[in-house]
């Protein structure tokens, strides 16, 4: 068995979730930091030293599960750390067989049927990953199963039950979520009610970082993280749990929950694809490029599957030529049906704009555009899709960290960021042209009419 150099935070790490009073532990923290490498290479070892048990890693969606840990870590765990031992995935079931009859099972809870196989068998050994992504409920469930009676024999000891072991990561969500009420609070996330010292004992935490990598890492990468907004900064360069905002209209964990990760999650076909732009009054001759002139500029589509995807953020600080060029751009690429674009700062120039706009290869492409008046408050145009997002009716295609910015800046009290969210705006314009006739934005109330009686009631 070849070793492989962990850090000293990763060697930390492994210590703590095998400390022997520890059942259940979460690896929190930034993102690419080896939580996930760690805890399935911790699973391989338990289950080699356990011929004939079984282990479960679960994310809340079966695609992701089989994308990131079946195709991605696991290959990479065994080639580095256990070079000669043989494995085999079965990737119908998604089961990983290894020589001595253990089995690695890797599902997603959205698989029904995969998900009545599992509450039919019984696992030495549980792994939530992403469990920012999956309900306390699903949790539960879950651990109902973590009850496999098997027997080890650890290097150089003498054989002896093995302990039950329920393991989980995550990007840290908002203090909200029933990790850090869990893991860090220790109440019980339904009562919030302190768990007993005992119980309390056996949960562990442990936060892990980028920087606790950054030997595995390209330089590069932490100038992307650099270049985050603060917000995400916390969440995936620190992993720092956010402060709870319990009326965020777009929380950060029903977008994660949803999220189309390019090659692991296969778009449907599009039905239709709108490009929604809301324009500055920015003109071309403008000198510089002034955040709050930005023009949002974002392109969805609606899938045969009847969900909306976000495709692209192409957001642009400029004037008419410039903007106009990217939406005609997009328009040829995407082979899209409708712009639907604000027409506040002058109905007459977007229509124009819209009209005169060439393409990359000076065509103009003829786009068929719809003008629309944003005459209600923002976070009243933006409310109709929060439950959408929540339910996957609405998916982000990839990270769109600018525009899931401003999203997270809408509550059921208003807008709270500190610029125009262009981006959002375009997202709901694009959304409402979608969903039409399916989700209709809340109207202002209606004065109630005045009552008029006939003269001859008020006789005598």
């Amino acid at each position: 068995m070849a070793a492989i150099a962990l850090t000293p935070a990763q060697q930390t790490a492994m210590g703590l979730m095998a400390g022997p009073t520890m059942d259940e532990f979460l690896l929190v923290g930034g993102s690419r930091s080896g939580k996930t490498f760690l805890i399935v290479r911790a699973m391989v070892l338990r289950a080699l030293r356990a011929p004939g048990s079984r282990h479960l890693a679960a994310r809340f969606r079966r695609n992701a599960a089989m994308a990131t840990i079946a195709r991605q870590t696991l290959p990479a765990v065994m080639e580095k750390c256990f070079p000669s031992v043989r494995w085999q995935l079965n990737k119908s079931e998604g089961v990983v067989e290894f020589g001595c009859g253990s089995e690695l099972w890797i599902a997603g809870l959205d698989d029904e049927q995969r998900i009545e196989k599992i509450l039919g068998s019984e696992f030495a050994t549980t792994f939530l990953n992403e469990c920012s992504q999956i309900a306390w409920s699903s949790r539960n469930t879950i651990m109902t199963r973590l009850a496999q009676n098997v027997m080890e024999t650890p290097k150089g000891a003498a054989p002896r039950q093995m302990k039950l072991r329920a393991w989980y990561d995550e990007n840290p969500p908002s203090k909200s979520h029933w990790t850090y009420r869990y893991f860090v609070q220790h109440v019980d996330p339904d009562t919030r009610i302190d768990l007993p010292p005992s119980q309390a004992e056996t949960i562990g935490r442990y936060r892990i970082n980028p920087a606790d990598n950054r030997a595995n890492l390209p330089s590069s990468y932490f100038d992307t993280l650099a270049r985050l907004p603060e917000r995400f900064r916390k969440r995936f360069e620190h992993g720092e749990f956010a402060e709870d905002n319990p009326n965020a209209l777009f929380p950060d964990v029903d977008i994660d929950k949803w999220r189309v990760d390019g090659g692991s999650d296969p778009l449907p076909d599009m039905q239709r694809i709108v490009i929604g732009v809301d324009p500055s009054g920015q003109d071309d001759d403008d000198e510089g490029a002034r955040e709050h002139d930005e023009v949002g500029i974002v392109v969805a589509g609606l899938g045969v599957d009847g969900n909306g995807y976000v495709l692209e953020d192409l957001t642009v600080s400029g004037g008419p030529v410039v903007w106009g060029r990217v939406v005609a751009t997009a328009w040829r690429r995407h082979d899209a049906d409708m712009v639907v674009a604000e027409k506040n700062f002058g109905g007459g120039m977007v229509g124009y704009v819209l009209k005169t706009a060439k393409g990359p290869d000076g065509e103009r492409p003829r786009m068929t555009f719809k003008l629309v008046t944003a005459s209600r408050g923002k976070a009243i145009r933006a409310e109709p899709f929060s439950p959408l997002v929540a339910d996957g009716r609405i998916r982000f295609v990839g990270r769109h960290v600018k525009l899931e910015d401003e999203l997270a800046d809408f509550s059921t009290h208003g807008y709270t960021g500190e610029h125009s969210p262009n981006r959002a705006d375009a997202f709901v314009f694009a959304m409402t042209e979608l969903f039409a006739g399916i989700v209709r934005p809340r109207r202002e109330a209606a004065p109630e009419p005045e009552i008029t009686f006939p003269s001859s009631w008020m006789a005598g």
